[in-house]
């Protein structure tokens, strides 16, 4: 393969060779699932399933953990907020993450593993820790110390003397950089027993047992938000290597999606759901504004952008709508060799649409010469481009949207088949003068009208 990904470990792109000939390996950080998925959640998700589709297309066997984290101080919290058993409020948000990753197009994992099925391979993660002198016990809560494990700060960059985990001083605690792998139980939690007490994981304790759980003590990619380098990341890698584990050979990180220069956070009260979202644009439309741009680069959210990639997917989607009207049935076609190119330098995404909308632009060219032959060639190529993009308009997953609009987007069709209707009319009373106007009305609202033996043909002009 020609893969390179940049390595947040190294902090240089490196050439990617699976451990394993033929198989490669992914864990992804998954959801807390403390409520209602936003479209900060969901990108990462989205960027994992693009590099698993193009591994795939490369001829890997690909198998992707999804965790879930379905005990956390926040969901607790919010659960008793709400009147709610914890387990009840977890499990419906769950739930509604997975509806939004299948939604939004994403393969399904290899396994989604919840937190709370883990807790024996945590007990026995720690007590490997325990025993090599990395971990201690202190009132039924059992911590890592930082110290013990020379590496420690390699991934994040952190300097040890700097460190700050974000937790309280607990009792016992021997050093305030330790961090905690497992919490005594409280009154009215839920807990569960260990040969140190009762009690429950703590959140970086979870990841590292359960990718070994699946993977074994070495797996290809780690995969999360840039948010989770450290404290999460770092200690997932610390507490693995210290019970010698070789772990991760790849660290990769997504950036944020960001409203007003901030992290999207429920905390902030700043997120824009996914529900919320589906009812002004379609789930394809919604994919394409979260996987174009690179995804170490951070998406500042506006709704102009989001309407712009809509318009984006539209173009692609009326293109082969055209050919298949045209030039007959679109197959799925080889890849142009610049998109391959693209997504081989670190899933460079931008480069990789350019070439996909060249293709098209290409494609409509041909069409408009008459040339059916061409035209039917690359738009077999772009169903190949936007099949590992998860954004082929032609499959089964999204052909089902074809006669179907968001509300915002039916308003426009509503609007604009209307004019065009009146513009018909007057064009068979010979009414010129009118057909011309309404046509004037509709390229100065930024719709480029295309008449065709089957009748008008509109789209939204690029800008």
């Amino acid at each position: 393969m020609a893969l390179h990904l940049f390595d947040t470990a190294t902090r240089s792109q490196r050439e990617f060779h699976p451990a394993q000939s033929g198989t490669a390996s992914i864990y992804v950080c998954g959801a807390t699932v403390q409520g209602v998925p936003h479209i900060g959640h969901v990108r990462g998700a989205l960027n994992y399933d693009v590099l698993r589709r193009w591994l795939v297309h490369n001829g890997l066997d690909v198998r992707l953990v999804r965790n879930v984290t379905d005990i956390d101080d926040k969901i607790l919290t919010k659960a008793a907020d709400a009147g709610r058993p914890w387990w009840e409020w977890g499990a419906t948000h769950e739930r509604s993450f997975e509806d939004a990753y299948q939604t939004l197009g994403c393969l399904p994992p290899s396994i989604a593993p919840r937190a709370t099925g883990h807790v024996t391979q945590m007990i026995e993660l720690m007590q490997r820790l325990i025993d090599a002198g990395h971990a201690y016990t202190a009132e039924g809560d059992v911590y890592f110390s930082v110290t013990s494990f020379g590496d420690y700060g390699a991934l994040s960059g952190q300097r040890l003397d700097e460190v700050q985990q974000g937790e309280t001083l607990g009792e016992g605690k021997r050093d305030p950089r330790d961090f905690t792998m497992w919490k005594r139980a409280k009154p009215g939690e839920p807990s569960w027993p260990t040969p140190w007490g009762e009690g429950r994981p703590g959140w970086h304790l979870e990841c590292s047992a359960m990718a070994t759980t699946y993977f074994g003590p070495e797996f290809d990619i780690h995969g999360g938000g840039v948010d989770l380098v450290f404290p999460h990341h770092e200690n997932e890698r610390a507490q693995s290597n210290a019970a010698g584990d070789p772990f991760a050979r790849f660290w990769l990180h997504n950036a944020w999606v960001t409203l007003s220069g901030e992290k999207m956070s429920k905390s902030l009260g700043n997120t824009v759901s996914i529900p919320e979202m589906l009812r002004r644009y379609r789930a394809p439309e919604l994919r394409y504004y979260l996987v174009q741009p690179h995804y170490r680069s951070t998406i500042e959210y506006s709704d102009g952008a989001l309407t712009e990639a809509a318009q984006g997917y539209q173009r692609i989607e009326q293109f082969l709508r055209r050919v298949d009207g045209a030039a007959g049935s679109v197959e799925v076609g080889e890849l142009k060799p610049e998109f391959g190119a693209a997504l081989d330098d670190d899933l460079a995404t931008p480069k990789a649409f350019a070439v996909l909308h060249n293709t098209v632009r290409d494609g409509n060219a041909a069409l408009d010469a008459g040339d059916d032959k061409k035209a039917l060639e690359l738009a077999a190529s772009v169903r190949g481009m936007t099949g590992v993009l998860g954004l082929d308009p032609l499959s089964e997953q999204w052909a089902a949207l074809a006669g179907s609009q968001s509300p915002a987007r039916q308003a426009l069709v509503d609007l604009v088949e209307g004019l065009l209707k009146q513009r018909q009319q007057a064009r068979a009373d010979r009414d010129f003068a009118r057909a011309d106007a309404l046509r004037d009305q509709l390229v100065a609202a930024g719709i480029a009208v295309e008449d065709t033996p089957n009748g008008p043909l509109w789209t939204v002009r690029e800008a």
